[in-house]
């Protein structure tokens, strides 16, 4: 069978993809062409191509389009048979839609590859994105750029092709071949001035060839750009930047993997006052430690006066845990190590209260109710229900505290008693106390008690506005993060996106504020699913795409193992596209609910009955109703009666409110849909 391929990144073409390309006759042909292209596999009802290909449409335009059909039908696909229905440009419903698959336009295998790029070794990533930009022959759908319908399309791979430019010259910085990188970027900003990331980039790969002088007049320049065009000042990273050149702050000169950027054949620039005083902006020079000089010197410090083994020292390296822990990516994955470590160490000090305040002291706010390491919370479960039973009767209600919030926080997602029973007691001990740390750490465990049954998002709204409140008023600013995204998932469940928008972009705020990279996945996540749910779905796979490339190398498998082809699988069902499951995809926890799916995809009917039918309570988490939504979905699709019912009773709690976005992350639509279905 011939297949077709099509680019659409330069003029509208298409070609035998063993062969030259194909005669696509005049520009009313193409448009059409294009404008299905634009659609991603969607219907495009003859009225709006009428509308979009005429701006006074004449009297025989829906004639006209059904012509340039069929012409272009020919030409796609020769071979076949008069009357035979078509297998490319098909007829649904009330228009066309061309069901090309998605590796055969070059503008899809472009965000494919930019997505995929992102969580590449630098090597593969740098060959990937080459290649990628390979592909551009021009701007995307170059013969429509003055009409109407391709101007989102078109500012969307606009901004993806920017994107890849500035990706690979990282790449290139991460390879250490910094003079790679400046002609691209030079040139990149003659057209973009207004990138800041390419300003980071140039000046950084200027710094790593020793041109320091040349780094801080690009870092100049930018500032002179952006106030004088945008009437903006240039961001946090890129003054971060500049201080660090003038500084020459040692984490510069650092490959990702940790070894100098260093030529043997060209010595580093010697260090010191008298290179720092050839740039006008340098600051005087000083005896001052530097912050990186302050901690190893207290770390030493530190390491003389406290004895190998000492509480203290396993005290304070809790402290230090906890700080790593918000770090995101190897930090949190080392936080989490390290911390069963401590807890088995203090228990062997037989000192119950010793160990109530290593476990309390990893207070660290959590949002995503599946555990990233289910053996190391069981660990930490029961060596915290041990110390409480061994705490001494008398003043210990804090530490109480903090273990039954521990426990409650990290039986997440459990069915039984004990999580609920956990975090109720934890929460009346700290209104008790009245102490707004012990507050805050207690209403975490009770949001991640919160998802006993559907419907419940209003409740978890109210203990987001609380921590808000609670963390602003007093200081707590990852707890006052954590009451932002709570309200943002809540809002997000009710369908109220302008109160999420809101919540998003304040804890975005702090996050940039105070150094919490980890919210950006979640924010990122949202605006993937806000996308989907104001339909949008076209947009919305490309934003989880780059979501779940953010997501790579975060930190947190409980969250990103599956999650991906999850959401796409519940954004296809949301919008009324094929399910189209992947069933070689890593599908993690999430599986048993997919495989209904894969094997309808499959004609196995019989087979897909059988793991309905086999399905548990989903787990009490942030993707409860979501999971119902799936069951009630392939049971519709089953005609099985009797798991409608089962997931109709789930549902129903939740009938105001849209399935599975309170998570977060994804959704499947209106429960009130699938109630009614």
């Amino acid at each position: 069978m011939v297949r077709v391929v099509f680019g659409v990144l330069g003029p509208t073409v298409a070609a035998v993809d063993s062969g030259g390309p194909l005669a696509l006759k005049g520009p009313r042909h193409r448009a059409v062409l294009a404008r299905l292209i634009v659609a991603r596999r969607r219907v495009v009802p003859v009225a709006r191509l009428v509308e979009d290909l005429w701006a006074d449409p004449p009297p025989g335009a829906v004639g006209a389009v059904q012509t340039f059909v069929a012409a272009l039908r020919r030409v796609l696909e020769p071979e076949r048979p008069p009357r035979a229905p078509a297998r490319l440009l098909v007829t649904d419903g009330p228009g066309y839609a061309l069901r090309t698959e998605p590796d055969t336009v070059d503008a899809w295998r472009f965000e494919t590859a930019l997505a995929t790029a992102a969580g590449l070794p630098a090597p593969r990533a740098l060959s990937t994105l080459e290649e990628a930009l390979g592909w551009w022959r021009g701007p995307a759908y170059a013969e429509f750029a003055d009409e109407d319908w391709p101007r989102g399309e078109r500012a969307r791979l606009a901004e993806l092709r920017l994107q890849a430019v500035e990706r690979r010259a990282e790449a290139h910085l991460a390879l250490g071949r910094p003079a790679d990188a400046v002609p691209d970027l030079d040139a990149h900003l003659t057209d973009h001035p207004w990138r800041e990331d390419a300003w980071r980039l140039l000046a950084l790969a200027l710094y790593r060839q020793h041109r320091q002088g040349d780094a801080l007049a690009v870092l100049r320049r930018a500032r002179e750009v952006l106030v004088d065009q945008l009437g903006v000042d240039p961001g946090p990273r890129l003054r971060h930047l500049e201080s660090d050149i003038l500084t020459q702050a040692p984490a510069l000169d650092l490959r990702p993997g940790g070894a100098p950027q260093h030529d043997p054949a060209r010595p580093h620039p010697p260090r010191g006052a008298g290179n720092r005083a050839t740039s006008p902006h340098a600051p005087a020079a000083t005896t001052q430690p530097t912050t990186a000089q302050l901690w190893t010197q207290a770390a030493k410090a530190y390491d003389r006066t406290v004895a190998g083994g000492a509480r203290a020292r396993l005290e304070s390296t809790v402290g230090l845990i906890r700080n790593l822990a918000v770090t995101g990516g190897d930090g949190l994955a080392e936080a989490r190590r390290h911390r069963t470590a401590a807890v088995t160490a203090a228990e062997e000090f037989a000192d119950p209260e010793l160990t109530a305040r290593v476990i309390g002291a990893y207070d660290v706010p959590a949002i995503w109710t599946r555990a990233d390491d289910p053996a190391a919370a069981r660990h930490i479960v029961a060596v915290a229900e041990r110390t409480l039973t061994a705490l001494p009767t008398g003043p210990h209600d804090t530490a109480r505290c903090r273990l039954l919030s521990t426990v409650a926080l990290e039986t997440r997602g459990a069915t039984g008693p004990r999580g609920p029973e956990a975090a109720r007691e934890a929460e009346a001990l700290a209104r008790s106390l009245d102490d707004p740390a012990l507050l805050a750490f207690a209403l975490n465990g009770t949001f991640m008690q919160s998802f006993t049954r559907a419907g419940l998002a209003p409740r978890r709204d109210a203990t987001g506005a609380e921590l808000v409140e609670l963390a602003a008023r007093h200081g707590l600013v990852t707890y006052e993060v954590l009451g932002h995204l709570i309200r943002l998932q809540a809002r997000a469940a009710l369908a109220d996106f302008a109160a999420a928008d809101t919540h998003a972009a304040a804890a975005d705020r702090l996050a940039e504020r105070h150094e919490l990279p980890l919210v950006g996945v979640f924010t990122e996540w949202y605006g993937a699913l806000r996308l989907s749910a104001t339909g949008q779905p076209a947009r919305a796979e490309t934003a989880c795409l780059a979501a779940a490339a953010r997501l790579d190398g975060a930190g947190m498998p409980g969250l990103e193992r599956g999650l991906l082809p999850l959401a796409l699988l519940c954004l296809r069902l949301a919008h009324g596209l094929p399910p189209d499951p992947d069933p070689r995809a890593d599908w993690g926890p999430h599986r048993p609910w997919a495989e209904p799916f894969t094997l309808i995809a499959e004609g196995r009917h019989t087979e897909a009955r059988t793991a309905l039918r086999a399905l548990r309570e989903p787990p009490h988490d942030l993707l409860y109703e979501a999971y119902c939504a799936l069951e009630a979905e392939a049971a519709l699709r089953l005609g099985d009666r009797t798991v409608l019912e089962r997931a109709r009773t789930r549902l129903r709690p939740a009938a105001a409110e849209l399935a599975g976005a309170g998570s977060g992350l994804l959704t499947l639509g209106p429960v009130e849909r699938y109630l009614a279905d």
